[in-house]
């Protein structure tokens, strides 16, 4: 195994140790104390991310290619590993803030030790930030380029929320002299991703952080002080004498010597505490203003340093340019050679040309003699036939010469011509250049004066600023020795502080003792009075349950109402009796709320044994029997209730509901020996109103917090796409339960008025009672919607956790939406017209049936989302198979629709057997409420509108049709 594995393994290991380590640091009201919580919670992160992908090492760097093999090729993997990069990212960017709201709230700075101890850790955390960020823009460009925009927008936020934080600290850690001579932070760019456009991944830069191997040899460590004596600044320490607290000064307000002599070091340690903190204060500013002088110092070196290092770079540029106008100069020398040279040579050419020309007239005067001679000859033709011939070839090369010649010499001219102009051409280029030199060479000596005055200058500057920089170094050298005196002096004191206060601490050590000891005797004497308490209560029940057998007590009788009163306040004594205990083992030292609350609970427990008994004697036998025996049992749970209040081990883990279930048991039985009337049932409609609209905004109530439940359990349970889907569906279901909350909270202020308007001088109880048939309408229309409610909850609940089907999700919906139509409709009955109830109970409604539109919508786009569809591929199929399989579809397609049919028929079945039932049973506003006003013309005359096939094609996924029940309910009027 390699040894960074073996290391995750032992970290999995003691994570319980240092998520109790965190704990207990957390615990600490100390700064420390909160950065150790919130460090040990970052480890704890870092040792999970790492073990669920060991293919990240400890340093997180990676490389593209083993990023994409982490992530996979499943969008669910590339989700959920985005999701856990983003809590890694958001424990590491909690550390840093609170490392800087630390230094913010303490006035620390980087170069003192507190401070570069809160600090040290950021090194980790900038680099682990680093490579979270290129991992998670990689994720989600992927996750963009599979999913849709609309599902990461919830991503996208985030990673902007973590895209500014992190900006922010790689700006604030990069201002601190800290960081800047460890660790080279990356910054990041002004604007995040933008993930909607797949081109911008090419222009995201890697953010890379580079740290120094070895820092600057001319770093030095700076010497710190902390004066860390006594308790912190703003944390009292706390003296209470809890004998004097709790009972009081002794003989009224006399006071022993002891006391006195307590309070006098009482109040030389307030005043020894006060000199030491003027003493620290006036240390620490002490301390302050040296330091301040050392850094304007250090400051003024800094700046004559860096005049020194501009004084030595400008001199170096002088020398630069003297190198350059040195070499302008011999450049210039060796133009004026070339100027020689080429004067020179435009002389040679000039005599050349002048040569040529002489032989070029000689050439000239030659031609013209042989153009005499030729026309002698012509002359000579004419005289003599035979020399004709010679003649002629004496003719022809004489101008064949002629022409050589002739060509020869304008061929050398034209070429002595060219040398010519080219020679002049390089003379006047020559001559340019060297009038240039010249004009340089003036300058650069010039320049080089100046220079050189200049370069006296500086160097004079220079001594003087070198002669400043050792004055400097001597008064900085002065100041540091005058530190260290004083740290010595300021050492000396605190550790004569340190020797007070332990001092001190003895003394309060000692009187602890004293208070501790104090502090346990009460606790014993509160413990004996509620022994004795106990004991009392034992003898009075032990008393009572003697009476059940006791034959003089046969003659005393006593009435089931009564009886069913005190059980009933025995059952609150209980209660109370609980309460009393809880807080007795909170604070041990008093024991006055238990002690009166056991003394009450064993007088009312003895009085409903009694009574108990009492009762029995004029009931029958059998209950009388049971009603005996539950008073003894009563008794004899009492009994040992008693004895463990008088154990101290078995006090702390005492159960007072040992006798809660026979007081109960008494109280039931009292109830069903009270006499009966027969016309109680119409005398308790209105109660029974009221009683049934609570349980209704009870159950609602109820509803919203479990489906509040649901939802953090599905955010803990699914994730990627099916989270999004279980949260729309629930999300959907919440608004749904508040717009009902909202139709009965308006349905009860409806009813009021109602009632109100209507009974004129009657009674509200004598109204109900003749309005008996619209009463029981509202019961049962309220206990419809409580129901939906609880079965809505309830098939939500089986969606989310993938045991149930849409299905029943959508006719739940369906069907609390036709319940609280029918509590409209029984609302509605006696309403004014013009009553602004009644209005805002139909715009109640129209909202109710809207959100259960919404909740059809969302089940079934979700159910789309999540289930999978088979794609239909017959390319592989023959003609024949093809028209075997159309006839099996045909045969499956008229199998399905006879099994609607009959579930159809059952359906309606269902609902006239509710119906005939909800009559039977003397509930005629049940089935009054929600009987149609006419029946359809068909053969199923008696199906309620749920129950019929409809005629129309089916509506779309977002509207809910109002033949679906929640309109087809109506009322009679009474």
């Amino acid at each position: 195994m390699f040894p960074a594995l073996q290391v995750l393994h032992d970290c999995q290991r003691y994570r319980s140790n240092i998520r109790e380590i965190g704990d207990l640091w957390g615990h600490l009201h100390d700064r420390y104390g909160q950065l150790v919580n919130v460090y040990t919670k970052l480890l704890l992160t870092k040792i999970s991310f790492h073990l669920k992908h060991p293919q990240f090492p400890a340093g997180l760097e990676v490389t593209d290619e083993v990023l994409e093999k982490a992530a996979g090729t499943d969008v669910n993997n590339i989700f959920q590993l985005t999701v856990e990069m983003f809590d890694y990212m958001d424990c590491e960017l909690k550390l840093s803030e609170s490392v800087f709201r630390q230094l913010n709230t303490a006035i620390a700075v980087s170069q003192m030790s507190s401070g570069q101890c809160r600090l040290a850790p950021l090194i980790q955390v900038i680099q682990d930030c680093s490579h979270l960020y290129h991992y998670t823009v990689k994720l989600l460009f992927k996750l963009h380029s599979c999913l849709p925009a609309d599902t990461l927008q919830g991503h996208r936020d985030r990673f902007h929320e973590q895209f500014h934080s992190l900006r922010n600290f790689f700006r604030r850690a990069s201002d601190m002299l800290y960081f800047k001579r460890l660790i080279q932070i990356p910054r990041l760019p002004e604007g995040p991703p933008n993930f909607l456009r797949a081109s911008a991944l090419a222009e995201h830069i890697k953010p890379v952080v580079v740290i120094p191997e070895e820092a600057p040899e001319d770093e030095e460590p700076e010497n710190l002080i902390e004066i860390s004596t006594g308790p912190p600044a703003g944390e009292p320490v706390v003296v209470a004498d809890l004998f004097d607290q709790t009972f009081g000064p002794p003989n009224g307000s006399v006071k022993d010597d002891r006391d006195l002599q307590i309070e006098s070091l009482k109040r030389e340690v307030e005043m020894l505490r006060s000199e030491l903190e003027k003493i620290k204060l006036e240390a620490q500013r002490y301390i302050s203003q040296l330091k301040s002088q050392v850094n304007a110092l250090e400051g003024e070196l800094e700046e004559q340093r860096k005049q020194k290092q501009k004084a030595l770079v400008d001199n170096e540029q002088l020398r630069h340019e003297l190198a350059q106008l040195r070499a302008a100069q011999l450049e210039g020398e060796r133009s004026q050679g070339l100027r020689e040279e080429a004067e020179r040579k435009a002389s040679a050419t000039e005599a050349r040309y002048n040569k040529l020309k002489e032989k070029h007239s000689e050439l000239v005067h030659v031609h013209a003699e042989l153009l005499r001679k030729n026309a002698d000859t012509a002359k000579q033709l004419t005289v003599t036939q035979q020399s004709q011939e010679e003649v002629a070839r004496v003719k022809e090369q004489l101008a064949f010469q002629v022409e050589q010649v002739k060509r020869e010499s304008e061929l050398k001219l034209e070429e002595q011509s060219d040398q010519l102009e080219k020679l002049k051409r390089e003379l006047e280029a020559k001559a340019g250049e060297l009038a240039r030199a010249q004009e340089a060479l003036s300058h650069t000596e010039q320049s080089k004066s100046e220079l050189s005055s200049r370069l006296d200058m500086l160097s004079a500057e220079k001594d003087a600023l070198s002669g400043a920089v050792r004055q400097r170094e001597a008064d900085l050298l002065a100041a540091q020795s005058l530190v260290r005196e004083t740290e010595a002096a300021l050492s000396r004191e605190q550790q004569r502080s340190s020797q007070e206060q332990s001092e001190l601490q003895g003394r309060l050590a000692e009187r602890e003792s004293q208070e501790q000891g104090l502090r346990q005797r009460l606790l014993d004497e509160q413990f004996a009075v509620l022994r004795g308490a106990a004991a009392e209560a034992a003898g009075i029940l032990q008393d009572a349950v003697s009476k059940l057998d006791d034959p003089l007590h046969l003659r005393c009788t006593s009435s089931p109402d009564y009886l069913v009163s005190r059980a009933q306040e025995a059952l609150d004594a209980v209660s109370a009796l609980e309460e009393g205990h809880a807080q007795y083992l909170t604070t041990l030292a008093d024991a006055s709320t238990l002690v009166a609350a056991l003394t009450r609970f064993s007088h009312l427990a003895a009085d409903t044994i009694v009574n108990g008994g009492a009762t029995s004697h004029l009931a029958p036998t059998d209950p009388a029997d049971r009603l005996i025996d539950t008073c003894r049992e009563c008794g004899a749970r009492a009994l040992e209730l008693m004895g463990q209040l008088q154990d101290r081990q078995a006090l702390r883990h005492m159960q007072a509901s040992l006798v809660r279930t026979p007081l109960q048991g008494i109280l039931q039985l009292g109830q069903e020996l009270k006499p009966k009337s027969l016309d109680v049932r119409q005398e308790e409609l209105g109660a029974m109103v009221d009683k049934e609209m609570a349980a209704t905004s009870a159950a609602i109530e109820d509803a919203v917090r479990r489906i509040e439940d649901m939802m953090n359990q599905a955010r803990h349970a699914s994730s990627g796409v099916k989270l999004e889907v279980n949260e729309r569906i629930l999300n959907s279901c919440t608004d749904l339960m508040k717009a009902i909350r909202l139709l009965v909270t308006t349905s009860t202020s409806l009813q009021k008025e109602i009632v109100e308007s209507g009974r004129g001088a009657a009674t509200q109880q004598e109204f109900y009672a003749k309005n008996s048939r619209w009463t029981e309408g509202l019961i049962s229309a309220s206990k419809a919607v409580g129901w939906g409610a609880t079965q809505l909850v309830e098939a939500a609940d089986k969606v989310v956790l993938h045991t149930g089907k849409y299905e029943e999700l959508i006719v739940c919906s369906h069907e609390i939406a036709a319940s609280t139509a029918q509590l409209v409709a029984a609302s509605k009955v006696k309403a004014n017209k013009h009553s602004p109830h009644l209005s805002r109970l139909q715009e109640c409604s129209r909202t109710v049936n809207e959100r259960a539109a919404s909740v059809v919508a969302s089940t079934k786009s979700g159910q789309e989302q999540i289930e999978d569809r088979d794609t239909m591929d017959f390319s592989g199929l023959s003609l024949i198979k093809l028209k075997k399989q159309e006839m099996e579809t045909q045969v499956r397609v008229l199998e399905l629709e006879k099994t609607l049919e009959a579930e159809r028929m059952r359906l309606g079945e269902l609902r006239k057997q509710h119906y005939v039932l909800a009559g039977a049973s003397g509930s005629p506003g049940e089935a009054a409420a929600i009987r149609p006003s006419t029946a359809p013309r068909s053969v199923t005359t008696k199906k309620p509108p749920l129950a019929q096939k409809p005629s129309v094609a089916p509506r779309q996924d977002h509207q809910l049709d109002k033949k679906d029940g929640i309109y087809a309910a109506q009322l009679v009027n009474y």
